[in-house]
């Protein structure tokens, strides 16, 4: 069967500066993982194929994402303005980046943003009610950090507009030419988010951190699978980007709100299930949020194994490396 996406890593393979035909998304990987290892926190930059207006969907890590993207060559075709002293990454973080799409507000999911709010643009961050106010109290309030939003603890420097959205209501993502609907996702009792991101009728489909249904019992994520059914039916959902924390070994009363590769794919059966069989052939998977380990071995290769071994839906797979540049289309 046809796959219903095609995934490039430019930055590896075609080089920074060519052109693919098509439809779809360019998804630059500012951070990869979950958990501690700082410089390499869950952040994604995604824009429509051939178009520079990006969003980013968390911000863990920003700055050390794009320093690390650059050095793999993914901004070579860059063009800082005359008269400008911003450095590439620079213009980048102040006008490429055009908003930012955060789930919950963990640390590594949040970091990059607020370490870098000084010196970036003035720009939106969309997030749901309770994440806003977690965002405005815990970080934005001249104690931890000074408030560099329109809202909270006077004064505010109103860098960026702390913006609220609604689940399953779509709404325009300043500036970028994408939509964004919202789903609310369960993280070991935290409200966390899903964010549908659209364009020009292509979607993909980012996923902040959620534990299984089953253990939480809720039902989040069969609620999106109903959401996106008919766009993965109709291929045009081009990519999911979701969390595989810990290899499937990890006792449900230890994932702390968080998914494994035996998980994954039982939920993937329920997507494929809600789409018509064989409706996620293809589709590609970003494991996304794999936890950083003190150990000799990290998890990557253990968890691409598990998920490979039980990939009886033929979904196509994708371990993430920061810095790099793929075309879902």
């Amino acid at each position: 069967m046809r796959p219903i996406a095609s995934l490039v890593s430019l930055s590896m393979l075609l080089g920074p500066t060519a052109a693919l035909a098509g439809p779809g998304f360019d998804v630059i990987v500012l951070g990869a993982l979950g958990g501690i290892q700082d410089g390499n926190l869950t952040s994604y930059l995604i824009r429509p194929h051939g178009d520079r207006n990006a969003i980013a969907c968390d911000a863990g890590s920003l700055v050390n994402g794009l320093k690390v993207a650059q050095d793999k060559g993914v901004f070579r075709d860059v063009t800082v303005p005359a008269g400008s002293t911003d450095s590439v990454i620079g213009h980048v973080l102040k006008n490429e980046i055009k908003g930012y799409l955060i789930s919950h507000a963990h640390l590594d999911h949040l970091a990059g943003l607020v370490i870098a709010s000084p010196d970036d643009g003035s720009k939106t961050i969309y997030s749901l009610p309770s994440v806003s106010a977690q965002i405005e109290q815990t970080y934005f309030n001249w104690q931890a950090w000074p408030n560099m939003l329109d809202r909270g603890q006077p004064p505010q420097l109103k860098k960026y507009h702390l913006e609220n959205v609604t689940p399953g209501e779509a709404k325009d993502l300043a500036g970028s030419g994408m939509t964004v609907t919202p789903f609310p996702l369960n993280h070991g009792g935290a409200e966390s988010t899903a964010f549908l991101i659209e364009s020009g009728g292509d979607a993909i489909l980012c996923f902040g951190d959620t534990g299984p249904d089953e253990v939480q019992k809720v039902s989040n994520m069969q609620d999106i699978w109903k959401a996106v059914a008919d766009k993965v039916r109709q291929r045009a959902l081009k990519a999911i980007i979701l969390e595989v924390s810990y290899t499937s070994d990890r006792p449900d009363n230890l994932l702390f709100g968080h998914m494994t590769p035996k998980w994954v794919h039982k939920t993937l059966r329920d997507l494929d299930q809600a789409a018509g069989r064989n409706a996620v052939q293809g589709l590609p998977v970003v494991v996304s949020h794999i936890k950083y380990s003190l150990t000799d071995e990290q998890p990557q290769e253990a968890i691409r194994k598990e998920l490979e071994a039980g990939n009886d839906l033929g979904v196509r797979f994708v371990i993430p490396e920061q810095g790099a540049l793929y075309h879902f289309q």
